[in-house]
C-alpha cells in the first residue's frame, strides 16, 4: 500500500511539472457582415501576413461565395475578394503559390430549369486576389473538393469526393485530381467501394507521392472509419489503412511528420467518453499505428486540423461542446501535445453561441494562428474569427504579476473602454503607459499622488493583449488587459 501511494504521488508531481499554462492571446479579429461568413483555412504567407479562405453571404453575387481575405501580421484586413455565381459557392482550402498568388478550392452550385448540383471549383489568383483562371469539375450530381496543394512541378492536386452511379449503388467515392500550373487536367484517380467514401485532406510528401485522409463506409469495422491512402506521384495507390471501431470515426486532417510518418486527426464515436471525442493517431511511414489519443468530455468534440510543431509535439484545433440554452453549443478548442500525444495545455475560446475552429498553423515566430467562425462575436449571423496565440516559450517565461491593490483595470476583457485604477504614494508622481504586445507605445499620461483612475478608449485599436505600466519614484508595476471586439 505504501508503495502504491509513493507511485501515485510521483505520477501527480510529474504531471504538474510537465503541464504548462496555455499561451496568451496576442490578438484576435472578426471579419464579415450581417449574414453568414465562415473561415475554413488559414496560412501565414511570405510577407508575414495571413490568408484566410472561406465563404461569405454578406458580400458577393450569390447566396454564398468563395471568400479570399488577406491580412497583415496583426490581423488587420488589407483586401478581400469573392468568386462565384448566383447560387451557393463555398471554399474550404487554399494556399499561397510559388508566384505569390493563391490557389483555392471548394464547390460551386450549378443549376438549370429542372435541377441543381454541386461541382468542384478551383480558382487561381494573382498576388492581389484577382482571378487568373478558374475551372469546374464534375458530373450531374454532387462533387466537392475539400483540400488543395501546389505540387513540386508547380501544378495542383485536390481531393474530395465525386458521386458515382452504377447498377449497384449511388455513392460518394474519394477523388484525387491533378492539374498543371495553367489548370489543365493531367490525371484523375478514384478510390472507394460500394458505400460512401470521402477525403478531406491531401499533402504531397517527401517521396513525391501523396497522402490522403478521410472516412470510409466501404471498408473497416464500423459505420465509417478513418481511411489513410498513400499513392505514388501519379496517384496510384501503394497502400491504405483503416482505423476505427464499431461506430462512426471520421478523419479531417493529415500531415507528414519529421520522422516521415503521419499525424491524423478527426473524431471518434467508437472510443472515448462521449458522443464524439477528438481522436489523434500517429502513424509510421508504412501506415502502422504508433499511438493514439482521445480528448473530450461527454458532448461533441471534433478536431478539424492538426500540425506538427517545431518542438516535435502537435497543435490541434477544433471544437468542444457544452450544454446550455436548450441544447449543445460549441467553443473553439485548441490542444497542444508532446511528441507522444500527451496533453501539455489546452484552451477554449467562445461564448454562448457556436464558435468552431477549423484551421491551425504555427507561425514563423513560434506563435499559433487559428481560423474558424463565431456566432458569439462580430457583426452578423456568423463571422470569420482569427486568433493569434503567443508562443509556448513566451507563455512559460511570463513574469508579469496578475494581482495588485495598487494597479488594476475593469472590465477585463473589455470592448472598447476599460477603467484603469491605481494608487500613487503621497509626494510622488506616476507615469501610466500603455503598450501593445509587441512593445509599441500606444499612450502615456502623468498623474499626481492619490487614488487615480483613467478611462482608456481602445476603439481605434485592434483586438488583442495590451500591457499597462505604472512607474513612480518607488515602484514599477505592469499588468495585462485583453481587448476583445
Amino acid at each position: 500500500m505504501k508503495s502504491f501511494f509513493i507511485t501515485l504521488i510521483f505520477v501527480l508531481l510529474t504531471t504538474i511539472l510537465l503541464s504548462q499554462n496555455p499561451p496568451d492571446t496576442l490578438w484576435t479579429n472578426t471579419y464579415g457582415g450581417y449574414n453568414s461568413d465562415r473561415a475554413y483555412s488559414v496560412q501565414q504567407i511570405s510577407d508575414g501576413g495571413f490568408i484566410i479562405v472561406g465563404s461569405t453571404s454578406s458580400i458577393g453575387m450569390g447566396s454564398s461565395d468563395f471568400w479570399l481575405l488577406k491580412t497583415n501580421d496583426l490581423g488587420n484586413e488589407e483586401w478581400s475578394q469573392t468568386y462565384g455565381g448566383n447560387h451557393s459557392d463555398i471554399a474550404y482550402s487554399g494556399q499561397e503559390t510559388s508566384d505569390n498568388g493563391f490557389i483555392i478550392t471548394g464547390y460551386t452550385t450549378i443549376t438549370d430549369t429542372t435541377s441543381s448540383d454541386e461541382d468542384i471549383l478551383l480558382v487561381k489568383t494573382d498576388i492581389n486576389g484577382n482571378e487568373v483562371w478558374s475551372l469546374t469539375y464534375g458530373g450531374s450530381r454532387s462533387d466537392k473538393a475539400y483540400s488543395v496543394q501546389q505540387t513540386n512541378d508547380n501544378g495542383y492536386v485536390i481531393t474530395g469526393y465525386v458521386t458515382v452511379s452504377d447498377t449497384i449503388s449511388l455513392r460518394k467515392d474519394i477523388c484525387l485530381l491533378k492539374f498543371d500550373e495553367y489548370g489543365e487536367e493531367e490525371w484523375t484517380q478514384i478510390y472507394g467501394g460500394y458505400e460512401d467514401d470521402v477525403s478531406y485532406s491531401v499533402q504531397q510528401i517527401s517521396d513525391g507521392g501523396f497522402i490522403i485522409v478521410g472516412s470510409t463506409s466501404s471498408f473497416g469495422m464500423g459505420g465509417s472509419d478513418f481511411w489513410l491512402i498513400k499513392t505514388d506521384e501519379l496517384g496510384n495507390e501503394e497502400w491504405s489503412q483503416t482505423y476505427g471501431g464499431n461506430d462512426d470515426d471520421v478523419a479531417y486532417s493529415v500531415q507528414q511528420t519529421s520522422d516521415n510518418g503521419f499525424i491524423i486527426a478527426g473524431y471518434t464515436k467508437s472510443y472515448g467518453n462521449s458522443e464524439e471525442n477528438i481522436w489523434v493517431i500517429k502513424i509510421d511511414e508504412n501506415g502502422y499505428e504508433e499511438w493514439n489519443q482521445t480528448f473530450g468530455g461527454n458532448g461533441h468534440d471534433i478536431a478539424y486540423s492538426v500540425r506538427e510543431s517545431t518542438d516535435g509535439g502537435f497543435i490541434i484545433a477544433g471544437n468542444t461542446s457544452f450544454l446550455g440554452g436548450g441544447g449543445y453549443h460549441y467553443d473553439y478548442w485548441i490542444i497542444k501535445t508532446d511528441e507522444d500525444g500527451g496533453e501539455i495545455w489546452d484552451q477554449t475560446f467562445g461564448d454562448y453561441e457556436d464558435d468552431i475552429a477549423r484551421s491551425v498553423q504555427e507561425t514563423t515566430d513560434g506563435s499559433y494562428i487559428i481560423a474558424g467562425y463565431t456566432n458569439s462575436y462580430g457583426a452578423g449571423n456568423s463571422d470569420c474569427w482569427l486568433i493569434c496565440l503567443t508562443s509556448d516559450t513566451e507563455s512559460e517565461n511570463e513574469t508579469i504579476p496578475i494581482n495588485s491593490k495598487f494597479l488594476s483595470n475593469y472590465p477585463n476583457p473589455f470592448n472598447p473602454t476599460t477603467k484603469i485604477n491605481f494608487e500613487i504614494k503621497e509626494g510622488e508622481t506616476g507615469i501610466l503607459t500603455i503598450y501593445n504586445i509587441k512593445g509599441q507605445l500606444i499612450e502615456s499620461k502623468q498623474f499626481e499622488s492619490g487614488q487615480r483612475n483613467y478611462l482608456w478608449d481602445a476603439s481605434k485599436q485592434s483586438s488583442g493583449i495590451y500591457l499597462y505600466k505604472l512607474k513612480t519614484e518607488s515602484t514599477i508595476e505592469t499588468r495585462k488587459m485583453l481587448l476583445l471586439k
